[in-house]
């Protein structure tokens, strides 16, 4: 039984998650299981932005967490990292999951806003190792912001 077929574009009728396989993260940052999307307006393939789901554990997912978005400057202020975000949770869940963490950088309003509008829990901000950021090019400091799956 399959529980995700990586070709399923998922939508909410307004954004759709396309999935690529054009990025894969190097082996040692431990990221496990990964799925990577394009953010697109719904039935259109025009970039708006990406997301990403990592589903292992390791100290870099600690620091970057299980989701990671972006959206690019033209589209932001349309709250589309949280639909992109909220589209996941079914996937989510089916991999056992009851909770996520989000990162972002302290002085990230906008992503901090999407992470409160999720109902995430700021967990704490933690220093990001040396080596993580000699490694990854990553900001010094990380809120983690913890996001539990409804049942």
């Amino acid at each position: 039984m399959w529980l995700f077929r990586r070709h399923e574009i998922l939508s909410d009728g307004t954004i759709d998650l396309i999935p690529v396989r054009d990025w894969k993260a190097e082996p040692e940052m431990g990221f496990g299981e990964e799925f990577n999307w394009i953010i697109a307006p719904c039935g259109m393939r025009d970039e708006m932005g990406r997301i990403n789901l990592r589903l292992g554990e390791s100290p870099c997912v600690y620091v970057f967490g299980h989701i990671g978005y972006h959206v690019d400057p033209p589209y932001r202020g349309h709250r589309y990292a949280e639909r992109a975000c909220r589209l996941l949770q079914p996937l989510i869940r089916r991999r056992g999951k009851s909770s996520v963490v989000i990162t972002c950088d302290p002085d990230n309003i906008p992503s901090r806003k999407t992470c409160e509008a999720l109902g995430c829990e700021l967990e704490r901000t933690v220093k990001v190792p040396d080596w993580i950021r000699e490694s990854w090019s990553i900001s010094a400091v990380k809120c983690r912001y913890i996001w539990r799956m409804d049942p």
